[in-house]
């Protein structure tokens, strides 16, 4: 009997979770802007976001690069990278 019980709070619960997840998946899959970044070093560089994993690859100082939004919080701790926008 208690078994019975058990299942039935869990599958409760679990209903219940299923819109939460939903809605914070949408939350990630919308498409946001990039984020416009300078770079300010001397010689090249390269950085690989550290969410997408995408290759971003500055030629020259004052070399500008549009940075995915995922990767621009991690961007804003090479010393060498200014936010432009």
């Amino acid at each position: 009997m208690q078994l019975r019980k058990k299942r039935t709070q869990l599958t409760q619960s679990s209903a219940a979770v299923r819109p939460i997840i939903a809605t914070q998946q949408s939350m990630f899959m919308q498409k946001k802007e990039p984020v416009l970044f300078e770079y300010t070093g001397t010689t090249a560089l390269s950085v690989i976001g550290n969410v997408t994993r995408k290759n971003y690859r500055f030629h020259f100082s004052g070399d500008k690069q549009y940075i995915e939004l995922n990767d621009a919080a991690a961007m804003m701790a090479v010393p060498v990278l200014r936010r432009l926008t």
